[in-house]
């Protein structure tokens, strides 16, 4: 690797370093990683594949220069192709020819759109993989040593990307769940009191009143504590 790419990969860790501690949407940081990834390697096609654990398969999540026809295929299962290999086993396959591997299904695209050599990277934190990161080149081509060393960075870059995503959406969902508690627990007090029940009764009232009309147990929680709070200052 010579000193203009040497400054070209640390340029590009960089401004992923950058973009996975900003405010930018997940979404925004694997087009920016796939872009960057692409442009730095010189390769045709870069993409990003992440896990549904619920669903047991890989979504495509980000790609660079990739045709509609492999857009509208956005999901595989979790043991189909190079992609399924690679989170299976935990590291890089590196194919020269993708005509000629075995294990590589979409030949019929590769022809179409000129792909020939690839990088296929799990994207890991510890010893989870939370997707891969594929790259594509348009000629054959013998990926070196610093180019998978720069594209397993890449890579883990993005997983940690993945998990602060997934660790924010977490502590809201938990924040959510302790709030709709506390309220209503608050509301229980109230129907208690003011109807003079107790606390099963209390919680079936809301819980039927939220069946009822179609909102959140929270809404209606909320609403019994408005209401009282406007009858004390009346």
């Amino acid at each position: 690797m010579n000193n203009l790419d040497y400054e070209d990969y640390l340029e590009t860790l960089n401004k992923i370093s950058r973009a996975i501690t900003s405010d930018l949407y997940l979404e925004d940081i694997l087009k920016l990683i796939v872009t960057l990834t692409a442009n730095v390697i010189k390769a045709k096609v870069c993409n990003v594949w992440l896990i549904d654990e619920k669903k047991q398969e890989f979504n495509i999540k980000a790609t660079q220069s990739m045709h509609q026809e492999y857009l509208n295929k956005k999901t595989i299962k979790l043991n189909e192709g190079i992609v399924g290999l690679v989170a299976r086993e935990k590291k890089p396959k590196i194919i020269f020819d993708v005509l000629e591997e075995e294990q590589y299904k979409e030949k019929k695209l590769a022809r179409k759109e000129g792909l020939v050599s690839m990088a296929s990277i799990p994207m890991m934190v510890k010893d989870k993989v939370m997707g891969v990161l594929n790259v594509y080149t348009n000629k054959p081509y013998e990926f070196t040593v610093a180019e998978i060393s720069l594209l397993s960075t890449i890579a883990n870059q993005a997983a940690v990307a993945i998990e602060k995503t997934e660790l924010i959406v977490k502590t809201k969902i938990i924040q959510e769940e302790l709030d709709t508690r506390k309220k209503t627990e608050r509301a229980k007090g109230i129907l208690m009191e003011e109807r003079n029940i107790n606390e099963s009764e209390a919680f079936s009232l809301i819980r039927k009143s939220s069946m009822d009309k179609r909102i959140s147990m929270k809404e209606i929680a909320e609403a019994i504590i408005l209401s009282y709070e406007i009858r004390q200052i009346k």
